[in-house]
């Protein structure tokens, strides 16, 4: 049955059962998996294709997306009651293990007996598990909606702002078959058509994707969950081990920023727009009056979102970039990195450098299966490597309030930060 984009987002978002239908009613060794009827091998080829045309941006944008996952309370709780993210260590194996598993979707065919096909099998009861686990302990369960609003995390930025990350449709198609792509990996694990973020046609997915944005995960990473620091930056400080490049105040920032998080700007255009905003916001009271970010936000949030306090901005601090107190938080090296992104956008749009950094990719990709060196100083050679079909390590780490990164940081020596954007 063909869903209207209203009749999707009602369904997905507003009516209990997408919160209440579990991932998976069937137990792991119980498992079965089938092709969709209206799976097109071509199209699915095509899509795979597409991405390693873009694969360095497309995986940046799946970085993004999983730090705005964490957001979703819901989700939030199942992962903190795995226990198997919870320390550096832990998110190492599980994060590494999640972009293997992508990487195998789209490296093979979905055929049974290949890898693609046994890795998705490997998730399902993945989840399964999780979901009981979480189940017994009176944390919820892994819901269809959660299943989607994970879904989003993988293509949900690339999508909606492609020129953002310089990606390009280079053939034409692409996006449809990028959108068929997700939609029957989406199928595979689990989702139901009826909750299934990709739609049948790519405008369709984009207009769904605009609306959670808007609803779900803006709103959430304006006031995160308790905890969203501690495992938003372990999986980051994680994942340093495969990316030495990333740093984790701009990625954070960067994640915020691309949600439209009110506050988080970037350029002089956006920041008085901001201005202009917070003026139709104060009629007329004092610039000293701040402003409550869930006024600017573009709509009500239409899930559970954590007890907020008021938080509020003013318009004097946003007089210039530099003046702002979330960039103020950044240091040289992240400000760099912010940049960075920028440049590498306009950059990734030529096929020189397109190709340069997908090579730098394809590297990365054969070091993180063969080869972790930069792991192996920090967990040891043997824990370094990673299996996906084995279940990743648990370990009784307490994760942090977001207090205890929230606050004022000594800054460093002005020698040390330029140091750091070396290495």
């Amino acid at each position: 049955m063909d869903l209207s984009v209203d009749e999707f987002i009602d369904g997905l978002l507003y009516q209990k059962d997408a919160t209440e239908q579990p991932s998976d009613t069937q137990k792991p060794e119980d498992i079965t998996m089938r092709i969709p009827e209206w799976y097109d091998e071509k199209l699915y080829n095509k899509g795979r294709h597409f991405y390693w045309n873009n694969c360095f941006q497309f995986t940046s944008s799946m970085l993004v997306g999983l730090v705005a996952v964490f957001s979703v309370p819901s989700i939030l709780r199942v992962l903190i009651g795995t226990r198997r993210s919870n320390s550096v260590f832990t998110s190492y194996r599980r994060y590494l293990s999640t972009t293997l598993y992508a990487v195998s979707w789209l490296e093979h065919e979905l055929k049974p007996g290949t890898v693609s096909w046994r890795s998705l099998m490997s998730v399902r009861s993945r989840h399964i598990k999780a979901s009981v686990a979480s189940k017994m302990k009176g944390q919820g369960i892994i819901s269809q909606r959660d299943l989607a609003l994970t879904q989003f995390g993988f293509f949900g930025f690339a999508m909606l702002k492609p020129d953002k990350f310089g990606i390009r449709q280079l053939e034409p198609g692409d996006w449809e078959a990028y959108n068929h792509f997700w939609r029957t990996i989406g199928y595979a694990i689990g989702l139901e058509d009826k909750y299934n973020i990709c739609r049948k046609n790519f405008e369709e997915t984009r207009a769904v994707c605009k609306i959670i944005l808007d609803r779900v995960f803006t709103p959430c990473l304006d006031v995160v969950p308790e905890y969203f620091e501690h495992m938003s930056r372990s999986m980051l400080d994680a994942m340093r081990c495969v990316n030495p490049t990333i740093d984790v105040e701009a990625l954070l920032y960067w994640t915020k920023y691309l949600a439209g998080v009110p506050g988080y700007i970037y350029s002089e255009g956006e920041r008085a727009e901001l201005q202009d905003a917070l003026k139709a916001k104060l009629k007329g009271k004092s610039y000293d009056v701040g402003v409550d970010t869930a006024e600017l936000l573009p709509s009500k949030p239409a899930i559970e979102v954590s007890p907020r306090t008021p938080r509020l901005i003013y318009l004097q601090d946003y007089e210039t970039i530099e003046s702002i107190p979330e960039y103020q938080r950044l240091d040289l090296n992240g400000r760099y990195k912010l940049t960075f992104n920028y440049i590498l956008a306009s950059l990734y749009t030529s096929f020189i450098f397109r190709w340069i950094f997908n090579l730098n990719f394809y590297l990365a990709v054969f070091l993180m299966k063969y080869l972790p060196y930069l792991a192996f100083f920090k967990f040891g050679i043997t824990a370094s490597y990673v299996n996906i079909f084995k279940e990743d390590p648990v370990d009784d780490t307490v994760p942090k309030p977001n207090s205890e990164y929230t606050k004022p940081r000594q800054k460093q020596p002005l020698y040390k930060q330029m140091l750091s954007i070396v290495w």
